[in-house]
């Protein structure tokens, strides 16, 4: 979806380089990215009503999505 917000270019801007160089070398970074889209589209999705869901959900994958992030962040701060 190119209108989902929370896309990671701009959760992480000027590092879309780095992101794509871990992804391309490190199978748990890659990972971490799939599970970020995944939980991002299911929060778009329940936002717009496209497939609606609780509101304890919806705030359970915000939960996820942050916490992703935070892994994210600690791998592109490690990485060269």
């Amino acid at each position: 979806m190119s209108n989902t917000p929370h896309m990671l270019g701009e959760e992480f801007p000027g590092q879309m380089e780095k992101i794509h160089r871990l992804k391309m070398s490190d199978a748990r970074f890659m990972q971490l990215l799939a599970d970020y889209d995944e939980v991002n589209d299911a929060i778009h999705l329940a936002e717009t009503n496209v497939r609606p869901t609780s509101q304890d959900h919806e705030t359970e994958l915000r939960k996820r999505r942050l916490a992703i992030k935070d892994q994210i962040a600690e791998a592109l701060s490690q990485a060269a």
